[in-house]
């Protein structure tokens, strides 16, 4: 589904990504940890043709991204759902008309078959009948849970998620990953976890990929990863300060 080879990226002097190169397949839950700055989100944006390498290539489905016109981009990125780090709700709108934001210019579909897709996204996070809810009046958990449905309601083939449990409590956190399992299994979409939190990365990860030193650094299941001897991948899943 994903093939990204030998993926480099600079801003100005710095290099932020040197030879990354992995691939995900079909219906498989990726989670890529590592130090914050290590370029993770910089990779997501590679992923979703949000910016272009400076050399190596990024597949999608088999087809090359990084040389597509705007175009033939949005029509790649229709197979892409995003759940943002802090939900990105607008404030000013309803909770329907936050998860069906994707059909606002979809001229085809009637006022009734955009209110079931919604009533059937809620449904499936978990938050039957908040459709007239504003943002302001749900908790962190529920923020979280009605991106997830603006993510999927147009049934992606493969989900994004930023950062997924930052900012809530242990619990909640288990209850977003187990959701995040459900929707990967029921949906059978490939997604991609970026997160610094070791137990969620645990979880939800069929493959967990490291960041260290612009590469690649470790790759593997999440036993392979938690049970590695590495000291620098024990340092990062262990959170040690540097001495």
């Amino acid at each position: 589904m994903i093939e990204v080879h030998q993926l480099q990226k600079r801003f100005g002097r710095q290099t932020v990504l040197e030879d990354v190169s992995f691939s995900i397949p079909l219906g498989e839950s990726l989670v890529i940890i590592g130090r914050s700055g290590c370029g993770k989100s910089v990779l997501l944006k590679h992923i979703i043709g949000l910016l272009q390498p400076d050399a190596g290539s990024v597949r999608i489905d088999g087809e090359e991204i990084t040389t597509m016109d705007e175009r033939n981009l949005i029509r790649v990125r229709s197979k892409f759902g995003m759940v943002f780090q802090g939900a990105a709700l607008f404030d000013s709108l309803t909770v329907a008309e936050n998860v069906a934001f994707a059909f606002r210019r979809n001229k085809t579909m009637s006022a009734k078959e955009i209110a079931h897709k919604v009533a059937e996204a809620l449904e499936m996070v978990d938050l039957p009948g908040i459709e007239t809810k504003k943002p302001s009046e749900l908790s962190g958990g529920m923020r979280k849970r009605v991106g997830l449905a603006r993510a999927i309601i147009y049934h992606p083939q493969i989900v994004l998620y930023d950062e997924p449990t930052t900012g809530l409590d242990p619990v909640v956190s288990d209850s977003i990953d187990k959701l995040i399992i459900r929707v990967t299994q029921h949906l059978k979409v490939t997604a991609i976890v970026v997160t610094h939190d070791m137990r969620s990365a645990r979880r939800v990860g069929d493959r967990i990929v490291m960041l260290h030193d612009k590469k690649v650094y470790a790759s593997g299941t999440p036993e392979d990863i938690f049970h590695s001897t590495d000291p620098v991948v024990r340092q990062f899943i262990n959170g040690i300060a540097d001495p």
